[in-house]
């Protein structure tokens, strides 16, 4: 157990107590406010710290969030490999799509200007990835297998679960908001190629759809 010395805002702070909440996942300035506030006071000394273990910090104060992210290989092959402290985790295509499409829609809402937070329900995102999936002829099925992309999602950090009145008796209406930290891992570059994706996530769709009728 570390012991945290946040206290009467401080700067005196033990660094083990940024970088072990850091290697867990992402810190958010909204959900605890004293770590952010010790992570922009120490961030260099946190920077040097994880450089030795191969990572790197990722901190968008505008935005309010931070992260650690494997550094870039260098190209130089006679360079030391490092073995990966935090692994790469491939996702499945619907998970992929899910992913591209949510970042889409927060460039849109930034463009906008409305609100700062992006809030969805689970009928909305139902709908967004609907058109690109697979035709199913069983309604409740096909809500399930995007509940599961949705729970490996906010899983992933990039969505997070509200809690709502219900809608109706007896049912719960499910509500997300997406996490601006979707930003840093599908950039401005990302999109730019985005109809260029889609058209390819279109292919793979026509091709599922193929290999299944010819069985």
């Amino acid at each position: 157990m570390v012991e945290q010395t946040f206290e009467n805002g401080s700067t005196n702070h033990d660094l083990s107590a940024l970088v072990i909440p850091l290697l867990k996942g992402a810190i958010y300035q909204e959900s605890d406010a004293a770590l952010w506030h010790a992570l922009l006071q120490l961030q260099a000394r946190v920077r040097d710290y994880v450089a030795v273990l191969g990572l790197e910090l990722t901190l968008d104060e505008a935005e309010g969030y931070a992260f650690l992210r494997a550094r870039s290989e260098s190209d130089d092959e006679a360079a030391p490999k490092l073995p990966r402290l935090i692994a790469r985790r491939p996702l499945s295509f619907p998970v992929s799509l899910l992913l591209a499409l949510l970042r889409k829609k927060l460039m849109e809402f930034d463009a906008s200007g409305s609100d700062t937070r992006l809030v969805l329900s689970r009928d909305e995102m139902v709908e967004l990835i609907r058109v690109f999936l697979p035709a199913s002829s069983n309604e409740a099925r096909l809500i399930d297998q995007i509940e599961t992309h949705l729970n490996k999602i906010v899983e992933l950090g990039f969505l997070r679960r509200l809690k709502t009145a219900a809608a109706q008796p007896g049912r719960q209406a499910a509500m997300f908001e997406v996490q601006r930290i979707l930003k840093a891992f599908v950039d401005a570059q990302w999109l730019m190629d985005f109809d260029a994706r889609l058209a390819a996530y279109q292919t793979y769709l026509a091709n599922e759809q193929g290999e299944s009728n010819d069985e």
